[in-house]
């Protein structure tokens, strides 16, 4: 058996100094030493064998902070971790408190391909670290080969051709897939960053900006329909991701997706990703090829139907965690006086515990918030400089 940690960390804006990311937005040289130290210690704190982060704008920032990490491990250990001339050195508890460096680690970034480098018009990308190291070669997906056009049905009496279709081209931030060996087992690992609900505006022909953008002139409909554009790609984005899932878990191979979903588990881009929870009995279903009211499916076809689903679903590691602990309240984000959780890890049937051949199990999930503001509370808007996200950890025995 082997022990593993697996982390998602979305490190808000990481970027060099005196480097301009969104319009206005810099970190002066100390308010970027402030932010390194601080990403730098949770990465300490949670020492965790992969880690998915989200909203890296440069790789050079992100080695930046894992070297101040490795260098406050290695102080740290040879401050608390005794040698081998102290008889007491053997002990668990030590193993336990070591930190592992991250000195001949892999390290995959995958940058926004939208990204032009143009001062205040950056856009953000995703990486994995992983002590594991990797197996073949990462995988990006941004830049659709086939773009996703998602026709809609036409409701009842009208012609199709009033339906209309959605087509999606691009991911807003790329999903990154590497391939970890833990243990005996390789398990696909997805890190991504699905589009935000911040609204999408278009500017007029001759406007300087959308009109939407202007609060002085509020406007409800305009706002609401830029959530809604938000949703909608949000949505196929999370088909795109579901799309690669299901190529994995059809090879067979155990699957662990993380990262910033921008909603909630219940949400619906989030049980796209996921996949659908199997009905109770299909045996009470009427067939879809119903010739009369009494038309059902068997017994061995509810079961073949409830084993196809359930094959390719995806288990919230922080709900097989309140499961577990009996532990009723997990947040990453806290704004508006609205917390909840919008960073997830799920992790495929091969870790679940009701598995029949299980390759692993979670046996905790750790979750890092307390650093987490209330938007509206005095101190949000001074604070920044570190995370608005909580970090999220599992710990699998493989």
């Amino acid at each position: 058996m082997t022990d593993v940690t697996v982390a998602s960390f979305n490190f808000k804006n990481l970027i060099g100094a005196d480097k301009e990311y969104y319009k206005f937005q810099t970190y002066t040289p100390e308010e970027y030493a402030w932010k390194k130290d601080w990403l730098a210690d949770q990465i300490l704190t949670m020492d965790a064998d992969v880690i998915g982060f989200q909203e890296i704008f440069e790789e050079e920032a992100l080695r930046d902070v894992i070297a101040e990490a490795d260098d406050r491990g290695a102080a740290l250990n040879e401050a608390a971790i005794p040698d081998r001339s102290k008889r007491y050195h053997k002990k668990a508890i030590f193993r336990k408190l070591a930190y592992d460096s991250y000195a001949d680690a892999a390290l995959a970034f995958a940058p926004n391909a939208a990204d032009t480098g143009e001062p205040g018009q950056r856009r953000p990308g995703v990486a994995v670290l992983s002590r594991l190291g990797f197996v073949g070669e990462p995988e990006v997906i941004q830049d659709l080969d086939t773009p996703l056009v998602i026709p809609f049905q036409p409701l009842r009496g009208l012609d199709a051709a009033d339906a209309g279709s959605f087509t999606l081209r691009r991911v807003s931030r790329p999903i990154l897939k590497v391939r970890v060996p833990m243990g005996k087992t390789t398990v696909t690992v997805f890190n991504c960053h699905l589009k935000s609900k911040l609204g999408e505006y278009f500017t007029p022909e001759g406007a300087e900006m959308p009109p939407e953008v202007d609060p002085t002139r509020y406007d409800p409909l305009g706002r609401a329909l830029g959530s809604l554009r938000a949703a909608v790609r949000r949505m196929a984005e999370a088909w795109v991701l579901r799309q690669a899932i299901v190529k994995e878990l059809n090879k067979g191979r155990p699957v662990i997706v993380m990262g910033d979903m921008n909603d909630g588990e219940h949400a619906v881009s989030s049980e796209i990703i996921s996949g659908e929870v199997p009905f109770k009995n299909y045996s009470w279903m009427l067939r879809h090829d119903a010739k009369h009211a009494n038309d059902r499916y068997t017994k061995d076809e509810n079961e073949a139907i409830t084993e196809a689903v359930e094959s390719l679903r995806l288990h919230s590691a922080e709900k097989l965690f309140v499961r577990k602990s009996l532990r009723d309240m997990v947040y990453t984000t806290a704004f508006g006086g609205v917390f909840e959780s919008i960073d997830q890890i799920y992790l495929s049937r091969h870790f679940h515990p009701d598995a029949q051949d299980p390759v692993g199990e979670m046996t905790y999930f750790s979750v890092f918030n307390d650093h987490l503001t209330d938007g509206s509370h005095a101190e949000a808007p001074y604070n920044k400089l570190a995370s608005d996200h909580g970090q999220i950890m599992a710990h699998l025995r493989v």
